[in-house]
């Protein structure tokens, strides 16, 4: 009765396949089985199976089950001895302290699903960390609701899982892995999942994806950020040679390197984390010093604008009294008018009615009709 049982499905990869099962094969917790399913399986992936001698390694090579033969995993995955479910895809690589950890760390929380931080891997041979904590609220409502985020190679759940939530969806065209978490996060609650935020495994693109970013949004951003921060650690980029796979190229690098390649990728992992997150403290916080000059700036202004707006006040009520002034003027002048006329009204009357103008009236009819004959 192993520990650990590990499922490796697999579909014609032979070429990469090989370096996936010695990853397995040189974990420091060595209590495990190794089930590898051939999913129809028409290249030599049965010869390079068959090349390693280790009595942990059970091969399942059956016919092509529909879509990524979910089926046929699960044949598998019934057979599983162990109390543990680990998961390794042919084409990643698993650190050598891997299922230790991860087994620890499930034990130790009592949970019964677990999973690592992921390091995604571009084609062209750019490590980059992913950050998904299922432990947030917010990402724990984009993994259930949005999509996936988790290499299966990152996941560990309990045997007992199978009891209680099935076996993985055999009727979906993709993302069955994905499913079955969901399932068994929603059965078991959000106090029966745990997070191990150290890489234990590196996941690579899927040949068949044709993607550098292996089609993945979120990995796309951080392969952006590398190709363009100087800061970027070089432990985290690996030159790929043509026509050889980059699996074979960073296996060759973890086999060299031992522990201290992988103290070293996680330490520089985290490093990106945290360089990340300082960027975005500063462009999106500003520091004090820049809140207190632009309050400053803002106190100016306010002063400035205060006095601007005392002077134009002043310049208000001085011509609002301009204006008062000049209609008392108009009104002393139109009371003065008025008298004037009325005096001369009255002298108009006065002369009318005076008898030097009824004495005179024979008079002015006379010059009157001398004007007219002329």
């Amino acid at each position: 009765m192993p520990k650990i049982s590990v499922l490796m499905p697999t579909h014609n990869r032979a070429d990469v396949i090989g370096f996936a099962i010695k990853s397995v094969l040189w974990q420091s917790e060595g209590d495990f089985e190794l089930l590898i399913v051939g999913d129809g399986c028409t290249d030599s992936t049965a010869d390079v199976v068959a090349g390693f001698d280790d009595r942990r390694i059970k091969w399942f090579d059956l016919p092509k089950a529909p879509y990524f033969g979910y089926a046929n995993r699960n044949i598998a995955l019934r057979e599983a001895k162990g109390e543990l479910i680990a998961f390794a895809a042919h084409d990643d690589l698993l650190f050598p302290d891997h299922l230790e950890r991860l087994s620890a760390a499930i034990n130790r929380s009592g949970v019964d699903w677990i999973y690592s931080r992921p390091l995604w891997i571009s084609t062209d041979g750019v490590v980059v960390p992913y950050c998904t904590n299922l432990r947030h609220a917010d990402e724990l409502d984009r993994f259930l609701n949005v999509g996936n985020t988790l290499p299966a190679s990152c996941v560990m759940h309990r045997q007992s899982c199978f009891e209680k939530s099935g076996y993985w969806p055999e009727d979906v065209p993709s993302a069955a892995d994905w499913r079955y978490w969901i399932r068994i996060i929603t059965d078991g609650g959000l106090d029966n999942l745990d997070y191990l935020p150290v890489p234990t495994t590196i996941h690579f693109s899927a040949d068949w994806k044709k993607a550098r970013d292996s089609g993945v949004d979120e990995v796309r951003t951080m392969l952006e950020i590398a190709d363009n921060a100087a800061w970027w650690p070089s432990s985290l980029k690996y030159e790929i040679p043509a026509g050889i796979a980059e699996q074979g190229v960073v296996y060759q690098a973890m086999l060299e390197g031992g522990s201290d390649w992988c103290e070293r990728l996680r330490n520089d992992a985290e490093a990106v984390i945290d360089r990340l997150a300082w960027d975005h403290v500063q462009q999106s916080y500003p520091t004090v010093d820049k809140l207190q000059s632009d309050l400053d700036l803002i106190t100016r202004d306010r002063d400035d604008q205060s006095e601007k707006t005392q002077k134009l006040e002043q310049q208000l009520r001085e011509y609002e009294e301009q204006v008062r002034r000049l209609e008392i003027q108009q009104q002393d002048r139109d009371a003065s008018a008025e008298k004037e006329i009325a005096v001369l009204n009255k002298r108009i009357v006065e002369l009318l009615n005076s008898r030097s103008w009824r004495v005179t009236a024979p008079l002015r009819r006379l010059s009157g009709t001398i004007r007219r004959s002329r």
